[in-house]
């Protein structure tokens, strides 16, 4: 096992909970005591805005760390939560995928840059809804990759195009990529559909879904706009409890123990 796990957080259907995802396990597994560095890879900045990263803050960014001479080091900034740092992105990030096409090894531009991450810490990364050249840099950094899958009617069609992804990643640049697990987000247990999402999910994917569902909770969409997680925002609510339960799903499936410990 590597000094540092490094967790994609995908899925190229926007609206999933992948972001919301990204910050709350963030948020969560750097409470249980794990330093965590979240990389914001999505050109929308919501991730940063989520946490609550003023623009005029990110002096140094994701597109930085990927096209410039910066180190992670130099890039992660500290965030309100303890334990959890966070690499911004603006919008200039939108036109990497043009740009950075041009580079010489331009999908190992993250890995190279990840294999600096700090011992004994969890990188995550929110990556954009598509699966172009940022996304392939994420899977080819990282160690897995976490899916977050949307309990809606057309989830599991959308994941295989995912799957045949991590495929063609494994076969060509990072042979050691494996799927961390499913979690499915915004499930409604009044909603039979929710139910048979989770019931096909669970037939066709077994172990790899995780227990923890994340309920659909307005909390949990309240939360970014004030540019905290759902964890600080309203700690008691129902989605709060639900990422904190998914975190230690989390952390055990990385077979990790606090740095403490």
């Amino acid at each position: 096992m590597s000094d540092h796990n490094i967790v994609a957080i995908a899925n190229q259907k926007g609206g999933v909970g992948k972001t919301t995802t990204a910050i709350n396990l963030g948020a969560a597994i750097a409470d249980l005591g794990h330093p965590t560095v979240l990389i914001d890879l999505d050109p929308q900045g919501n991730a940063s805005t989520g946490l609550g990263i003023d623009p005029e803050l990110r002096e140094r960014t994701v597109y930085d760390l990927l096209a410039g001479p910066e180190s992670l080091q130099d890039c992660a900034i500290a965030t309100r939560i303890e334990n959890l740092r966070i690499v911004p992105a603006t919008p200039d990030l939108s036109s990497a995928d043009v740009e950075l096409s041009q580079a010489q090894d331009r999908t190992r531009l993250l890995r190279r840059k990840l294999q600096a991450a700090p011992k004994g810490s969890i990188v995550l990364i929110d990556c954009p809804p598509a699966l172009g050249l940022l996304t392939v840099n994420a899977m080819v950094a990282a160690d897995s990759v976490l899916v977050p899958l949307q309990a809606e009617f057309y989830a599991l069609e959308g994941l295989s195009q995912l799957l045949t992804t991590v495929k063609q990643v494994r076969q060509t640049a990072n042979p050691d990529l494996r799927i961390n697990g499913i979690l499915l987000t915004m499930s409604d247990y009044r909603n039979n559909l929710s139910q048979q999402v989770e019931a096909d999910a669970r037939a066709t994917l077994g172990d790899l879904v995780y227990p923890t569902v994340i309920p659909r909770n307005v909390r949990v969409s309240e939360a970014p706009s004030h540019g905290q997680p759902v964890l600080n925002y309203d700690p008691l609510s129902k989605g709060s409890a639900a990422y904190r339960q998914f975190a230690s799903e989390f952390v055990a499936r990385l077979k990790l123990v606090p740095e403490e410990a």
